[in-house]
């Protein structure tokens, strides 16, 4: 699944190549996604001209002058790709095309269809079932000792799988938990109530630098994984423990171990992470 990186990663493709176009026209090629398509929803995208394209979590918004959101989640295979013109045929997973007065296109494909896309009011957006209940952003001011030291120390979970709960903080996906927590050398099985204020402090730190540098290089490049303009990106390379089970460790060259938390794969070291 597209993480955050990503996802951000795509809002900024996007943000260069469809904001301030105007939709002519917009197809669906099937009735739903992980959800049905709303009843008017390509009436609702023709004639309206993008003048946002934000992100919440890993949903990308995108705001049109009618004050609409049109809300889209990835899934698990979904793309956004953006051409110069509409191809000769759509692909076999191509589901949703958005055609602009410039004769250029945006499509969506989506193998596995678990991705969605819904539309909603600006002003009700922050009620949407969708976004009620979401924590922080990572990358915001929001996300600080103030508030994750109390959150903590509420939390009787490990801490992998507390920083992966979207009500705790959001966008902190399966590989950049991994990261983020090795880097903090805390190891992923510890009570989340354990960690001190300064283990917590570096771990916000850590969180906030690992997506960071992931954005700056595209995103992750898992096997489904492409940017609007279908180019892929790098950090993949600089993986630390995700996905190195049975490789040495690059700090102290002991081996990289693998584990199950809530059904996801866990790589730590076992020497570093305490």
């Amino acid at each position: 699944m597209p993480e955050l990186p990503e996802v951000e990663t795509i809002r900024r493709g996007l943000n260069l190549s469809i904001k301030d176009k105007e939709i002519s026209h917009a197809e669906t090629m099937r009735p739903n996604l992980r959800i049905p398509f709303p009843i008017d929803f390509c009436e609702r995208l023709e004639g309206q001209k993008i003048t946002k394209i934000s992100r919440r979590s890993k949903y990308l918004l995108i705001t049109l002058d009618s004050q609409d959101v049109w809300i889209i989640h990835l899934g698990m295979s979904g793309k956004v790709t953006v051409l110069e013109q509409a191809p000769e045929q759509l692909a076999k997973h191509d589901h949703v095309m958005v055609e602009f007065t410039d004769g250029s296109v945006l499509l969506y494909n989506d193998a596995r269809r678990f991705g969605l896309m819904d539309l909603c009011k600006k002003n009700e957006l922050n009620d949407h079932t969708l976004f009620k209940q979401l924590g922080p952003e990572p990358l915001t001011d929001n996300f600080n000792i103030d508030y994750f030291r109390p959150t903590l120390l509420k939390k009787h979970t490990p801490i992998k799988n507390t920083i992966m709960d979207s009500h705790v903080v959001v966008g902190v996906g399966n590989i950049y938990a991994c990261e983020s927590l090795f880097r903090s050398k805390i190891s992923p099985t510890r009570n989340a109530s354990s960690l001190n204020k300064k283990e917590t402090d570096l771990l916000i730190k850590n969180i906030k630098d690992i997506l960071t540098e992931a954005i700056a290089s595209g995103g992750s490049t898992l096997r489904d994984y492409v940017q609007s303009s279908g180019e892929m990106g790098y950090f993949q390379h600089r993986f630390s423990v995700y996905g190195r089970e049975g490789e040495d460790c690059i700090t102290c060259r002991c081996t990289i171990q693998r584990i199950k938390q809530q059904g996801r794969s866990t790589f730590f070291c076992t020497t570093c992470q305490k």
